[in-house]
């Protein structure tokens, strides 16, 4: 999924000019990472990602020409491995889920530092979903709400075991050594996990289970 030399390509989308200096600066100091295309608009982002190999998508969501959550679904059509962060001074809750439910699997709001920026990405790509605190607080309220529909195929004590571990941010090794199985049969439990709830990434998952009452964090 990474670039021949190990690093993560990373398509950087941004409209605010200092802002886009700041975390190009910061990239570029991070040996983990490769700037493939760095996109002001919405138009040259969906450009960069029909045109270039991608590992990861960084994205505003306000943008002069659209919405992020536009590049989301075009990464999620063009590259289905790779991973989308969200960095956005915009943390309200009908937000901050449509961007969950369009394919983002990390959130930080724009008050991230360097370090921090740079330990979201090594922790996204280790299968974890780095966010913000606020954000995480808004998923919380979220999932403790009761849910409207309770229906869909159930899952198995197996699986609801793994769901917690998503939920929790586990890796598969994690998983794994967790509830004492194979390595090798965690991903086939989470295949089956986002079967069963029409999910394709983890945050999905997890929303949707919280909208079924199968989670209560």
């Amino acid at each position: 999924m990474t670039g021949t030399s190990g690093t993560v390509r990373i398509v950087l989308l941004e409209d605010d000019a200092p802002l886009r200096e700041r975390f190009v600066a910061i990239l570029h100091a991070w040996d983990g990472g490769e700037l493939v295309a760095v996109c002001a608009t919405l138009e040259q982002a969906l450009t960069a990602l029909d045109q270039h190999p991608v590992d990861l998508l960084m994205t505003d969501l306000n943008l002069p020409d659209g919405h992020g959550i536009d590049a989301i679904r075009r990464l999620r059509q063009r590259h289905p491995d790779a991973d989308t962060m969200v960095i956005s001074v915009l943390a309200d809750d009908e937000t901050v889920l449509a961007a969950i439910e369009a394919g983002a699997v990390g959130y930080l709001l724009k008050d991230a530092d360097s370090i921090e920026l740079v330990e979201a990405i090594e922790e996204l790509r280790a299968g974890r979903s780095p966010i913000s605190s606020s954000i995480a607080r808004i998923l919380v309220r979220r999932m403790n709400k009761p849910a409207d529909d309770a229906t869909g195929p159930g899952l198995t004590p197996r699986e609801m075991d793994i769901l917690r571990g998503i939920a929790k941010g586990f890796t598969y090794t994690e998983l794994a050594e967790w509830l004492g199985i194979s390595r090798q049969t965690v991903p086939v439990h989470i295949k089956n996990i986002y079967r069963k709830l029409a999910a394709n990434n983890r945050s999905e998952a997890v929303y949707e289970a919280s909208k079924r009452g199968l989670l209560r964090l």
